[in-house]
C-alpha cells in the first residue's frame, strides 16, 4: 500500500478537517510567497480537495 493509499484511507469520513487543512497549509504558501504564486497554489488546493476533501462542494467526493 503507497503512502497517498494510506492518507487516503486515514482521511477518509473527514473531509471537512481535510479541507481546512488545505485552506491552512495554502494560505501559509501564499503569505512565505507574498501570493506570487496564488494562482497555482489555488488550483494546487482544488485538485487536493477534490482527491481528498469535500470536492469543493461541500459533499465528500464520489469513488
Amino acid at each position: 500500500m503507497s503512502v497517498m493509499d494510506k492518507l487516503k484511507n486515514m482521511l477518509k469520513g473527514h473531509e471537512a478537517q481535510a479541507d481546512k487543512g488545505i485552506d491552512k497549509a495554502g494560505d501559509a504558501v501564499d503569505s512565505k510567497t507574498q501570493s506570487k504564486y496564488s494562482g497555482q497554489v489555488d488550483s494546487a488546493q482544488d485538485n487536493l480537495k477534490g482527491r481528498y476533501g469535500t470536492g469543493g462542494q461541500g459533499q465528500p467526493p464520489q469513488t
